[in-house]
């Protein structure tokens, strides 16, 4: 029989100890091995749990803390703190009558969430900008972003802002709201999900079922082609070279730049709810679709509808429609949309370009209602093949120059890219760039297809897998995640949203 010292003497208390402890190059995310092991792990405990809904409960909190502690080590008590507050904010609002002491309690919490985000995000900005125009020397503050800090931010002010307006009663116990806050899968970086649409789902202590688990297979599925296949692979092999050194590329090479970054940022975040979407449902828990093809917009005002839905939805909610949003006339909701697009720029980070990359979006947002004042096409143009083609050719086209902001470090890099359009763009270099990039080609177009792809066409191969024995499930999965293995770049690529 083994004796323990012979047991202990080949486990490698060293490899635990990493496991468990704070790495910030190495974060727990879910295009890594590790995860996919402790979720094996961590799913069978759920399960077992079955019965126990309390417990299972703080079982998933327990686990959401150690996933979030693995990306942000110590902040991982600020996420607790903001749990605290809201909760016994929550519990006081919904017990004052009085208008001027339930504002106070709204004004409370957002003072504590946007300071926050001020201190973590901007305060370097903003010292930056003081010492500029005292003429003074300036150091940054060594200060460590925690992840995701936006996305349980806004979730917390909505919770309390919906209290407000009566759309929703507080949670009363203490390890609900918990739950909620903490809940791993949209906890770094979205959808950004609202308490009274998840709230009822965790009273109502949720079993999966097999089609959710057929779902969120399939969605995790589809999130890993996105983030590993096409988004990682296109970043590495050439979207960041492009944007690195612009000049060293013709102009063709440039807009492709462009065009890849654009679809790289897509399959990125996409991704990324994809797979938080199918793990909640792995759970039994119901998210909404954060994306619905947003490169088939008709419009920068419908790119919005389809894009970051959460995020635009929120943004609507809580600060477009307390602007005065439409109800002020029409300079004033041009105003409130172009605001309203500069604060979910600086939402984004502490960069100008960023606040660039709001304030294009608000001129689009406010140029188009303008247009729309003025000028509609006529009722048999609309559903015209042609015009619905160059409608999204031009949105297209607006979205591609809109994210070469988001992405350019500087307005210098926006610049040299420009010049090598305008003076370089050799479009003759089209097809040595095909024979060049080959790989990148065939991934940046499968990404494009992939999107275009009618819904219905994936709606219904969820349905087929769905309707699949469970071991040809298994073997299509073993098969992906071999594929990813075999494709995935040898370094840890994170998710372009953690830094959000």
């Amino acid at each position: 029989m083994e004796t323990l010292s012979s047991f202990f003497g080949r486990f490698d208390l060293n490899k635990l100890a990493d496991i468990l402890s704070y790495d910030p190059r190495s974060p727990l995310l879910f295009n890594t091995g590790l995860f996919l092991i402790l979720f094996l792990l961590f799913l069978a405990v759920y399960r077992a749990m079955r019965g126990h809904g309390r417990l299972r409960m703080i079982f998933v909190i327990m686990f959401s803390l150690y996933f979030y502690y693995k990306s942000s080590a110590w902040c991982c008590f600020i996420l607790l703190g903001i749990c605290v507050t809201d909760y016994l904010l929550g519990l006081w609002l919904d017990s004052l009558t009085t208008s001027w002491k339930r504002r106070a309690i709204v004004f409370v919490n957002v003072a504590l969430n946007v300071g926050m985000l001020v201190y973590f995000k901007y305060l370097n900005l903003l010292l930056d900008a003081f010492s500029r125009i005292t003429s003074s020397d300036f150091d940054a503050l060594d200060i460590v972003l925690p992840a995701g800090i936006s996305f349980f931010t806004f979730r917390s002010i909505s919770y309390i802002v919906d209290i407000y307006r009566k759309e929703m009663k507080p949670a009363r116990n203490f390890i609900d709201y918990c739950f909620f806050l903490t809940f791993f899968p949209p906890l770094l970086a979205g959808p950004v999900v609202r308490a009274k649409d998840m709230l009822p789902q965790i009273y109502s202590r949720p079993e999966a079922t097999k089609e959710q688990i057929s779902r969120g297979l399939a969605l995790i599925m589809f999130g890993l082609v996105k983030k590993v296949i096409v988004a990682d692979y296109i970043s590495g092999n050439f979207v960041d070279r492009i944007f690195d050194n612009p000049s060293l590329y013709s102009g063709f090479e440039n807009m492709m730049g462009c065009i890849g970054f654009t679809l790289q940022l897509y399959c990125d975040f996409s991704g990324y709810s994809d797979m938080a979407i199918g793990i909640a449902l792995l759970l039994g828990y119901e998210f909404k679709d954060n994306f619905n093809a947003p490169f088939k917009a008709q419009n920068p005002s419908d790119f919005w509808r389809r894009w970051h839905i959460s995020l635009s939805t929120w943004l609507r909610d809580y600060l477009y429609i307390p602007l005065g949003g439409n109800r002020k006339g029409t300079k004033r909701t041009y105003f409130n949309n172009f605001m309203t697009m500069v604060l979910g720029g600086l939402w984004h980070g502490a960069s100008w370009m960023y606040i660039l990359w709001g304030a294009y979006h608000g001129a689009l947002l406010a140029i188009h209602k303008m247009i729309r004042k003025v000028w509609r096409l006529p009722e048999p143009l609309r559903g015209n093949f042609v015009i619905r083609f160059a409608n999204m050719a031009v949105t297209f086209s607006l979205v591609v120059i809109g994210f070469t902001f988001f992405r350019a470090p500087s307005p210098d890099t926006i610049g040299d890219m420009a010049v090598q359009m305008w003076n370089d763009f050799h479009i003759d270099v089209a097809h040595q760039f095909v024979e060049s990039y080959v790989m990148i080609v065939v991934a940046m177009a499968a990404g494009y297809v992939m999107h275009f792809t009618p819904k219905s066409w994936t709606t219904g191969t969820i349905n087929v897998y769905s309707a699949l024995p469970v071991i040809w499930q298994s073997i299509f999965l073993a098969a992906l995640l071999f594929l990813v293995i075999q494709t995935r770049r040898s370094e840890l690529v994170p998710f372009v949203y953690l830094q959000y």
